[in-house]
């Protein structure tokens, strides 16, 4: 659910957050989120986009607030130890929410939270696991049809695909030591059937209505401005220079790389693993 301000200041006449509504807070204050447990989180310190030399690799990043890195397990690798959900927390670092899960052995740990999973829900990772939402187990015990979301490409690497709110995955078939998969994208892979994912769809779907309504906030999150290409002078971008604005060159990077149409794809990868492409 999003939530749209009274513009009682300019910078809110356009402002549009979510409501965060499926995070856990503290008592019965309905604003204090709960906070991040201390022995999961790691220091993160910013590269301003600057490489080991100090020469910027990556523009328009810099300046924003500190975070704290929350260590969030992947692997899911804790196998017939039951969990209870202790809560729903906000992550800095990625745009899904996490949930903080007690194993019944002691340990905590971290899970991008799925739609749907709320504090004192149970969850677990086995090949007896129940198909509900949180659960893990690997690709060839889940029924066809279903809908998942932190999918590994190598068995045992850890969840690499599906991990951005509001996404998930459908299986759709299963044969040879392999499963089908109907990516968010459009396409049509096969993935090894070892490989672990979770049920449901992640969290936070609504996240892509946020409308951040001033520069400021951009900046609070560590991004910087952004020059037009045809504002620039011709020696500083392709698109640059001429008399007043005008619009017949060919969409480009600041090195000459076209942008629309042009395929970067590395000719060593492979294709064989993709069924359907996500662009026919």
């Amino acid at each position: 659910m999003t939530k749209k301000f009274r513009p009682i200041t300019p910078s809110q006449r356009h402002l549009i957050l979510t409501s965060n509504e499926e995070l856990t807070r503290t008592g019965d204050s309905q604003r204090a989120t709960i906070r991040p447990h201390k022995p999961l989180l790691v220091t993160r310190k910013g590269t301003g986009g600057r490489n080991h030399h100090g020469h910027i690799t990556c523009r328009h990043h810099g300046g924003g607030h500190k975070r704290f890195y929350r260590v969030i397990d992947f692997k899911r690798d804790k196998e017939n130890i039951p969990a209870t959900v202790a809560s729903i927390e906000y992550d800095p670092n990625r745009t899904a929410h996490i949930a903080l899960l007690h194993y019944l052995d002691g340990e905590k740990k971290y899970i991008i939270a799925p739609q749907g999973l709320k504090a004192g829900s149970k969850v677990s990772s086995s090949e007896t696991a129940p198909f509900e939402v949180g659960c893990c187990m690997q690709m060839k015990y889940m029924p066809l049809g279903s809908v998942i979301h932190n999918i590994e490409l190598v068995p045992g690497k850890g969840a690499k695909l599906v991990r951005s709110a509001g996404l998930s995955a459908q299986l759709m078939a299963r044969s040879g030591g392999y499963v089908t998969l109907k990516m968010p994208s459009g396409e049509v892979r096969m993935v090894n059937e070892n490989c672990k994912a979770t049920f449901g769809a992640v969290s936070n779907a609504e996240r892509n209505l946020r409308s951040e309504g001033k520069a400021g906030r951009m900046r609070w999150k560590g991004i910087r401005p952004t020059v037009r290409g045809t504002a620039m002078n011709p020696v500083d971008h392709p698109h640059g220079g001429g008399e007043g604005k005008h619009n017949g060159y060919i969409p480009q990077t600041p090195w000459a790389m076209y942008t629309k149409g042009f395929r970067t794809r590395s000719k060593k990868k492979s294709n064989k693993w993709i069924v359907k492409d996500r662009r026919k």
